[in-house]
This record gives structure tokens, sequence and C-alpha cells, in this order.
């Protein structure tokens, strides 16, 4: 599900970016509001999170642009915070209102709430502690390292392992999976390995249990 962050604080927009591909969604950035508009008619995206304090067009204008032709859910953030304000920014369309400073679990929590008027169920969440599987790159974001490239086959069980966190999968459903033309113990094995090679610093692991199959843990520290 696409979200359209028009932000133009650099360090919030990477916050919130962060925090929301941690919930599985497809985030656009746009940091004035002649961007926003054109992101907003190239990639049509499920909601939008819109500053109103913006360069070149500001999101007052952008929001009356948007709705005069399209419903699509919008979000104001301002530090803005009266009541006139927060009137205002709901009688121009937003459809709900967030005071800067605000933590990122509360503009989550806002986000699925208006997604759910509207009858849009929020994604499958593809992260685990600092991790974040990107479904575009194929990568493995991390909160405090450089991103991880993934071949096909790892981004594969990678993918089978992060939906089913700490679910202990069987050796043969993941082979099976990643290779559907024909697989074995050996070469899920040898996969396995490579991927624990490459995700040794971050704080997930995967675990082996004999005689089952893997699983895909969190290291707590």
């Amino acid at each position: 599900m696409k979200v359209l962050v028009v932000e133009d604080d650099l360090v919030l927009a990477d916050v919130i970016s962060f925090t929301l591909r941690r919930e599985g969604y497809q985030v656009l950035l746009a940091q004035d509001g002649l961007v926003a508009l054109q992101q907003f008619e190239q990639e049509k995206p499920a909601i939008i999170l819109l500053d109103l304090n913006l360069p070149k067009m500001d999101g007052v204008e952008v929001s009356q642009r948007i709705r005069q032709q399209h419903n699509t859910p919008i979000i104001m953030l301002s530090v803005r915070d009266s009541d006139a304000d927060v009137i205002q920014g709901l009688n121009l369309g937003a459809d709900d209102y967030l005071t800067k400073p605000f933590s990122p679990a509360q503009l989550v929590a806002r986000m699925q709430a208006v997604l759910r008027r509207v009858g849009e169920a929020p994604p499958k969440k593809l992260a685990m502690g600092k991790v974040i599987l990107n479904t575009e790159r194929h990568q493995l974001e991390c909160l405090d390292a450089a991103p991880i490239d993934l071949t096909p086959l790892e981004y594969a069980l990678m993918e089978l392992l992060i939906s089913h966190q700490k679910q202990v999968l069987p050796t043969q459903t993941l082979i099976n999976r990643v290779w559907p033309d024909g697989g074995d113990k050996a070469m899920l094995k040898q996969l396995v390995y490579r991927i624990r090679q490459k995700i040794e610093a971050t704080d997930i692991y995967i675990d082996a249990v004999p005689g089952v199959g893997y699983a895909l843990m969190h290291l707590d520290v």
C-alpha cells in the first residue's frame, strides 16, 4: 500500500518513512507542494501525510487541488495546534489532523484508523527488530547500517521467514516454496548459511530446529 509523505523536514521525513516501511507500507516522498502533486498523479497513493508549511506550494493548496477531483484520505501534519487551526484543516478536506511533535506509533495508529474508515486494510508487516524487508528493491534495510542486498533465492527465503517470524517453518515447506521446481535439504542449508552471514550484525537471526525446520528470531539485547 502506497503512502505519500509530504514533508520538507528531511530528518522527520526519514523517521516517518522508516516507521511506515516497518509497518509494510510503500513510502513515496515529496519535499514541496509541486512535487507532491506530481507524485500523487503518477503513483495514486492510498493515503497522504501532508505537512502544511511547504515550499513552492503550501499544504493548504495541495489539499484543495487534490480534493477537487479525489477523495484520497489526507492526514495533515502541522505545528499549529489551536482549535481554529485543526477545524480549518478538517474543513479543507483533511480526514485527520496531527500536531507536531508526535510519536511514530501515534501516527501509525491514526493512519490505520483513517484507512479502516475508507475500507482499506493495513498491509502485512515485513519487519522484525531493526530490520525491514524492502519488497521492491529486494534488500534488508537496517536502522543503524547500510542496506543488505539479497539474491532472488535469499529474498524468497527471507520473505517466508519474516512473514512468519518466530514460527518454525518445516524444512520441506521452505524447500517447496523457494525451489518450486525442485530443491533439497543441502541447498536449503547452504542458503540459510549465506543469509546468516549477511545478517550476523543485525538484531535478527535464523534459528534451526533439528528435525523440524527454521524460524526467524529476534535477538533480545
